[in-house]
């Protein structure tokens, strides 16, 4: 068994051997085969060398070759592309020409506007086509002039090429040094360009505002802009703008576009016929006459409304819209305010003549009218004129409302002290009535407590006090200093008022003076917005309490020694009977006498103008006298003689007579007052039969 397997692996070894002999034996033959290829390689790299020494030279002159075809056709290439936009440009003023002869022929409105877009594109494309000959040119013809001179100093192609290169140069240059300035200067652009400066001129002036001549401000209807203007028609001028722009005419396109529409807008504002806002001096406007010059600033009111409103919004507009896409916007607002200037310096002008003019009381309420209209006015100022352009405009504003203030303040402060001052200089009234001093200032101050003027007044005064005071002070209420500020004026009317009544000399008279004066400043105030703004306990406290005081001091003055006369207690302790008559006849005459008087003054010299209170004062004399002489006549009536006397009840109706007039008729003002028809006569004869007797006892 061990004996088996040892032959086996000795076979194995044997077949081992063997094919490691073969092995070896192939190994030999491919080294050798190696050999040979690297042989064969050797041969090919020197064949390979040499095939390289010979072709270097042959590589060499094909890269020239294709560095100096590369370098002419980038000199070639443009100066091609340069003849064919002389070409276009040729083709295209050829298609201007069609262009305009078929526009100058158009009638048509809207036809136009869309044969004059055809034009425009065509203008556009032209200038264009010449802007890239202008920029393009001179590269162009730096490069074919460096080829040229490449080719003829290193000859590096045939002398032909060479000249053809140089002849085509030589035409090149010339046809771009006269034609590229003749084309953008004296040609058909230039042409174009003036055209179409007239035709923006003349869309301009076709854009007409609405009839503001029939807008009337009547505080209802509401004032709107229009636009101006088409969509076609904004587009055609969008489209010249632009295009002028871009042919370094924009100061032209502006200039047109202010001429023209300053000359629309004045036009417009013409047909509200504003012949007041000629120029004048503040001299000048003093000179004019109140009616006429009030009549003006309220024109002045609405016409400015209407100019800011309408007008001017409708430009501003406009503007935005034609001009709006050039430079990014930075152009139209300059062109707006440009257009507006003039037109709001002619109204800002008439508004400081009159605030710098006279400050007379009257015209505070005009003063008033111009400060409000400003005051609602501004918001739709500051959005109109909201451009860093339109600051002077807005600065301008902002100094006529504040000499407004000013004014208006002035007005009513110097009224304040004229009234202080006593400044009419004129006497107290003769007969005690009611000075017009007094009667205006009420009027005045009644006007200006209405709704109409309250609050500018109020308002005005604020401001006052803001400017005074500074910005961060805390200022009052808008009615609380309208109404210290009338009550100023109120106390120095008072004043006044005691100023006039000390003059006096009469005894009664000054009474009657300030019973009329204060219950006018009573009744003419209370219920109404000057009594509810000063307060109704205020005014009754004041004004009333002392004319109630001057009528109880009237009658104390006037009628109290009447009254006194006819105490009978004296008479009660005569013990005769005739010396009783005697002096009961005495005081009878002296009250008759005192009587006339009294009647004579209220006929000559003392006035109760106001129907109420001469009511109240006859019946509070009747009140007062007739007690007392009805009881001494019932209790002397004995002693005296009936021609001496006049009974109670004719009496009465004397007492009328003298506050209604002093006539000698009777007269029955109300059913108190009724007297019997058929016993007027015999009254009637009574009050004469006794001073017939009167005249003849005076006789004896």
């Amino acid at each position: 068994m061990a004996l088996h397997e040892d032959d086996s692996v000795l076979d194995k070894l044997e077949l081992a051997c063997s094919d490691l002999k073969n092995l070896l034996h192939t190994s030999a033959k491919m080294d050798e085969s190696l050999e040979q290829m690297d042989e064969k390689f050797d041969r090919i790299d020197e064949t390979l060398s040499t095939a390289l020494r010979r072709v270097a030279p042959l590589q060499s002159l094909a890269m020239a070759t294709k560095a100096l075809d590369t370098r002419i056709n980038r000199a070639v290439t443009p100066a091609l592309a340069l003849l064919d936009s002389f070409k276009l440009s040729e083709s295209l003023q050829d298609k201007l020409l069609e262009l305009s002869s078929s526009l100058s022929a158009e009638e048509t409105p809207k036809k136009r506007l869309k044969k004059l877009l055809k034009y425009l594109d065509c203008v556009d494309q032209l200038n264009a086509a010449i802007n890239a000959i202008s920029q393009d040119g001179e590269p162009v013809i730096q490069k074919l002039q460096e080829v040229v001179e490449f080719l003829s100093r290193t000859k590096a192609t045939d002398q032909y090429r060479t000249l053809t290169l140089r002849e085509t140069l030589i035409t090149l240059k010339a046809l771009y040094e006269t034609e590229v300035d003749a084309m953008k200067f004296d040609g058909l652009l230039d042409e174009a360009l003036l055209n179409m400066q007239d035709e923006y001129e003349s869309i301009l002036l076709r854009l007409k505002h609405q009839n503001i001549g029939e807008l009337q401000v009547d505080g209802e209807s509401e004032i709107v802009a229009s636009d101006l203007g088409t969509d076609l028609e904004i587009q055609v001028l969008q489209r010249i703008s632009g295009t002028l722009a871009a042919n370094d005419c924009l100061d032209i396109c502006i200039g047109i576009f202010v001429k023209v529409r300053y000359r629309r807008a004045a036009k417009a504002l013409m047909r509200l016929n504003p012949e007041y806002l000629r120029t004048r001096t503040p001299e000048e406007i003093d000179e004019i006459e109140w009616e006429t010059l009030e009549t003006a600033i309220t024109l002045w009111i609405q016409h400015l409304e209407v100019a800011v409103k309408t007008v001017l919004i409708s430009e501003k507009k406009l503007c935005s819209r034609v001009l709006g896409k050039i430079m990014e916007g930075v152009v139209w607002p300059e062109c707006f305010v440009k257009i507006a200037d003039k037109i709001m310096a002619v109204f800002f002008r008439f508004g400081e003549g009159v605030a710098r003019s006279r400050k007379e009381p009257h015209k505070l309420f005009k003063f008033l009218d111009m400060f409000d209209s400003l005051e609602k006015l501004k918001p739709e100022f500051s959005n109109t004129f909201d451009s860093e352009a339109g600051a002077d405009i807005c600065t301008r504003f902002r100094e006529l409302t504040k000499l407004l203030v000013h004014a208006t303040s002035k007005v009513f402060w110097e009224f304040g002290l004229k009234i202080e001052g006593n400044s009419d200089g004129l006497p107290p009234p003769r007969d005690g009535s009611v000075p017009k001093l007094v009667r205006y200032a009420i009027n005045f101050l009644k006007y200006l407590a209405t709704d109409n003027y309250r609050a500018p007044m109020g308002m005005v005064l604020r401001t006052e006090q803001i400017w005074k005071a500074g910005i961060r002070s805390k200022p009052e209420m808008d009615d609380d200093l309208l109404k210290y500020a009338i009550t100023n004026v109120m106390d120095a009317l008072q004043r006044n008022v005691e100023s006039k009544r000390s003059r006096y000399r009469d005894n009664i008279l000054p009474h009657i003076f300030a019973m009329n004066t204060y219950w006018y400043i009573y009744m003419r105030t209370r219920s109404t917005e000057l009594g509810l703004l000063l307060g109704e306990p205020y005014i009754k406290d004041t004004y009333k309490a002392i004319a109630e005081e001057s009528a109880y001091r009237y009658q104390k003055q006037a009628w109290g020694p009447l009254v006194r006369l006819l105490d009978g207690e004296d008479l009660k302790r005569v013990q005769s009977k005739e010396a009783m008559g005697s002096l009961a006849k005495v005081k009878m005459e002296t009250f008759m006498k005192g009587l006339d008087e009294i009647s004579l003054g209220h006929r000559e010299s003392y006035s109760i103008v106001d129907l109420d209170l001469r009511e109240q004062i006859k019946k509070a004399t009747v009140k007062l006298v007739m007690p007392a002489y009805t009881d001494f006549v019932n209790t002397f009536s004995p002693v005296l003689q009936g021609k001496l006397y006049v009974s109670p009840q004719p009496m009465q109706v004397l007492l009328g007579q003298i506050f209604d007039g002093g006539d000698v008729k009777l007269k029955r003002r109300d059913s108190k007052d009724r007297v019997a028809r058929d016993n007027s006569g015999s009254i009637e004869r009574e009050i004469r039969g006794f001073r017939r007797s009167r005249s003849n006892t005076s006789e004896v």
